[in-house]
């Protein structure tokens, strides 16, 4: 196996990431939408019923601190509004006018992405949307990084490399 041309999982994954991503950002700006991606798990969170930070982390696959950077540059942009909650300690958020009138706008966007989705994994003949939660789930279970420890505990130890007559 030669590992310097082969790509890796997360290099694989962080580029189909990033064309996805073009791609949706592309179409937004050709619905004259001034709009990030990376929105589109909080709203449809949000569309969904959640009403925090908290709330909008267990509905998505985004971490507690990703979604808070969300949040914050949505607040920015006039998507969102923070408001107190009768718990004290948490603030909810909400849509503004301009959020929901941009979510009943991305709402037949959404629909269109989902049926290509369903024409792209036909494409290439793999349920991926189904593969990818299978690999989340699996390293749900078990980390990576638990993994990669695993295997080094089970590769053969090489053996020390010796001097050569120089000492080196």
């Amino acid at each position: 196996m030669n590992t310097k041309t082969m790509s890796g999982l997360g290099e694989l994954l962080r580029y189909v990431t990033e064309l996805v991503d073009l791609g949706a950002e592309e179409h937004y700006r050709d619905l004259s939408l001034s709009y990030r991606a990376r929105y589109t798990p909080v709203l449809r969170a949000i569309a969904a019923g959640a009403e925090t930070v908290t709330d909008i982390t267990g509905a998505t696959h985004l971490t507690q601190g990703a979604v808070s950077q969300t949040v914050a540059l949505m607040v920015a942009d006039g998507i969102l509004v923070k408001r107190p909650m009768d718990d004290a300690r948490k603030s909810g958020v909400r849509l503004t006018p301009d959020g929901a009138a941009l979510l009943g706008r991305l709402q037949p966007h959404w629909e269109i992405t989902f049926a290509e989705i369903a024409v792209l994994e036909a494409e290439i003949g793999y349920p991926l949307r189904r593969v990818l939660g299978a690999a989340a789930g699996a390293l749900e279970r078990e980390g990576f990084a638990d993994r990669l420890r695993r295997a080094a505990d089970a590769a053969p130890v090489p053996a020390p490399l010796e001097e050569n007559a120089h000492g080196e």
